[in-house]
């Protein structure tokens, strides 16, 4: 029954649905198996970068021109976990509150929980939710702690790294791993000082990578604050999910989507106070690392 009601556009039945996926509650599964077969439609995009380069602003608008044309989005905001609620610090209503009222967005924050790489664990599972919910674009937007979100590359269809001038984003960054998973390099905040040496840096870095795909990201220049460029970053967008397609690149990402799914659900049989007298006895040297590795592997 909530599954009929998610595919009618029950927009509650959507919401109830995403809090039994973010708690791990026994009827979410049976309902993503249910509405798995109405998934891989949407074209999912991936916006991750360092914290001030505007992501927030740059999704902003990313909605506003995409609902220009008539398209329905599904919006995941991962933001830091509060250290008293275990919830999101930052709510969808401070993030994007002009589109809240919207029926044809639903933005849902998730808090990181703890996990690693700038997701929140069942950001896959949501992913999912969302496209069978029937929305043309799903925007997936990182906790933006740092160079290690790598974990969206294997989410998304097309990853948008979200840079900007003067923050580090230099020779030095451009060696961290969160370089090397962008499909469309945005230099946001081009009407600063020090965007055109920013430019040519991701352009030398680009001449000495090479991908396996054979894909050259694309750079886009934006100014989000004044919409400047989004027009340019949605066509580089759709140009790579055109060409990326195939049966081959939706293998590779679902093979991704698949070891995050298992690391979750194997993470999820050791309970976390046994994780915490672990620690404890390696600490301590009453037991060595492996031992108690091999131990949980047994069990599991």
């Amino acid at each position: 029954m909530l599954a009929g009601k998610i595919v009618q556009g029950d927009i509650r039945a959507l919401a109830r649905a995403a809090t039994n996926i973010e708690n791990r509650r026994p009827d979410a599964e049976p309902l993503l198996r249910e509405l798995f077969p109405r998934t891989g439609r949407a074209m999912i995009i991936g916006v991750t970068g360092a914290p001030g380069a505007g992501k927030s602003t740059l999704s902003d608008q990313l909605i506003e021109k995409l609902r220009a044309e008539g398209k329905t989005i599904g919006v995941i905001a991962v933001d830091p976990t509060s250290p008293y609620t275990g919830g999101a610090i930052l709510g969808d209503r401070i993030r994007m509150q002009r589109h809240h009222a919207d029926p044809g967005v639903f933005i849902r924050s998730m808090a990181t929980r703890g996990w690693l790489g700038g997701l929140a664990a069942a950001t896959t599972e949501m992913t999912m939710l969302l496209d069978a919910a029937g929305f043309d674009v799903v925007l997936v937007e990182t906790v933006g702690v740092g160079q290690d979100e790598v974990e969206i590359a294997r989410l998304a269809d097309v990853t948008l790294v979200v840079m900007v001038p003067g923050m580090g984003d230099d020779v030095q960054a451009i060696k961290a791993g969160i370089m090397e998973i962008a499909d469309v390099f945005v230099i946001n905040k081009a009407d600063q000082p020090g965007a055109e040496k920013l430019e040519r840096e991701l352009k030398s870095y680009l001449t000495l990578s090479h991908r396996p795909d054979g894909w050259s990201p694309t750079i886009v220049k934006t100014v989000a604050s004044d919409g400047q460029g989004i027009t340019e970053l949605l066509d580089a967008a759709r140009e790579y999910h055109a060409r990326g397609s195939s049966r081959t690149r939706a293998a590779e990402i679902w093979a991704g989507r698949l070891r995050e799914m298992l690391r979750e659900r194997l993470l999820e049989r050791i309970p976390p106070d046994e994780f915490a007298a672990g620690g404890r006895e390696v600490a301590e040297h009453r037991r060595d690392p492996y031992s108690i590795l091999h131990d949980w592997l047994e069990r599991i």
